[in-house]
């Protein structure tokens, strides 16, 4: 049985093996949907985990490669270019199956030697790279020369229009729902994601608000080859974080998030806690200024207090709206086979049966 969907004006072929149980329980072998994204990346499932900052470590990145889907390593977690290496080695200790490494580049107070992590990742032979934050443009022609394929993080139509001139080889369009940096237009991934799907060639990764099958069925139906997963993913056994931080994931519901920044049009979703909130009330007060906040917003209070040790209102950290989609905390392996086996059979057996042959 073959089932064609249409995803962005290109042709996705699904080829269902066997029909899982209703359970989707890891037994035999899982459905396979194929896109533009397997193909052209080489993975087996169009799952991915884009690079999360202190999240986005071997432990994490080797788990959901084993799953199948394509994992992220996030360089700038790593101390130094060298710890950047050996992670990457480490990594490959834990995986035979192919993995990315996300560089995002933004302004800092203290100067981040990019180039040198770059170059690391050449080095170490990476196939993929995810960028994010500032333009790419400066190190693409170094990663294509080394024949890397590369990801661009994007918030609006204009950006992923721009990523695509720059020459990327697939756009990740994080919509309104996202945890992190979702932008300034405030576009929920209903509208931004087949915005996007008009206007651009390459293959797209619909990112924000997605935690299940139904949410990959609908990303490809908006035009989308593949879906990213954060949130979920941190509600994972093997994600390197506090065993607090899972399980209140599986208790927040979509409302229990934040957008802090906003008066500084740097506007950030995060779980809501007592900082955020602590941050969200200076922030409304006249003439506030982000120095005002920044004891509160430190990345290293987010990392240690909350991530590290559980104090889940030691600090910020991100979480999106899918909080409200997520009620387990499965393994990487479990995750990836639900939701395709979930994806799988929405397409064979309700989609199915609404059409007319």
């Amino acid at each position: 049985m073959l089932i064609i969907l249409c995803s962005g004006g290109h042709v996705s072929s699904i080829r269902p093996t066997e029909r899982p149980e209703p359970s989707y329980l890891l037994e035999g072998e899982p459905d396979v949907i194929e896109t533009r994204f397997t193909r052209a990346f080489g993975v087996k499932h169009p799952v991915v985990c884009g690079g999360m900052t202190a999240v986005g470590t071997a432990d994490l990145i080797a788990a959901v490669a084993n799953a199948g889907a394509l994992g992220f390593l996030t360089a700038l977690t790593q101390p130094t270019p060298d710890d950047l290496a050996k992670e990457i080695a480490r990594c490959r200790e834990m995986t035979d199956q192919p993995f990315g490494v996300n560089l995002t580049i933004l302004p800092t107070i203290d100067p981040v030697p990019y180039d040198e992590y770059r170059d690391v990742i050449i080095d170490c032979g990476v196939p993929f790279v995810e960028t994010a934050g500032n333009n790419p443009a400066p190190h693409l022609p170094a990663l294509h020369a080394a024949g890397i394929k590369a990801v661009h993080k994007a918030v609006s139509v204009r950006h992923a229009i721009k990523a695509q001139e720059l020459g990327v080889d697939a756009v990740s369009v994080d919509g309104f729902e996202c945890a992190g940096h979702p932008g300034e237009d405030d576009v929920p991934g209903l509208v931004l994601m087949p915005a996007v799907a008009d206007r651009v060639s390459i293959p797209l990764i619909a990112s924000g608000g997605y935690a299940d099958g139904r949410g990959l069925v609908a990303a490809l139906a908006l035009g989308a080859d593949a879906i990213n997963m954060g949130t979920r993913f941190v509600a994972t056994v093997e994600a390197p974080v506090h065993s607090n931080v899972k399980q209140q994931i599986v208790q927040n519901d979509e409302r229990a998030t934040d957008l802090v920044f906003r008066p500084f049009r740097n506007t950030a979703r995060v779980a809501r806690n007592a900082t955020s909130q602590e941050i969200r009330d200076i922030e409304s007060r006249s003439g506030a200024t982000f120095t005002d906040i920044t004891h509160l917003a430190s990345g290293a209070r987010g990392r240690h207090n909350v991530l590290r040790d559980g104090d889940m209102d030691g600090g910020l950290w991100w979480a999106g709206q899918a909080q409200g989609l997520i009620h387990d905390v499965p393994t990487c392996a479990e995750l990836v086979t639900r939701i395709i086996g979930e994806a799988t059979a929405i397409i064979q057996d309700r989609l199915a049966s609404l059409v007319e042959n």
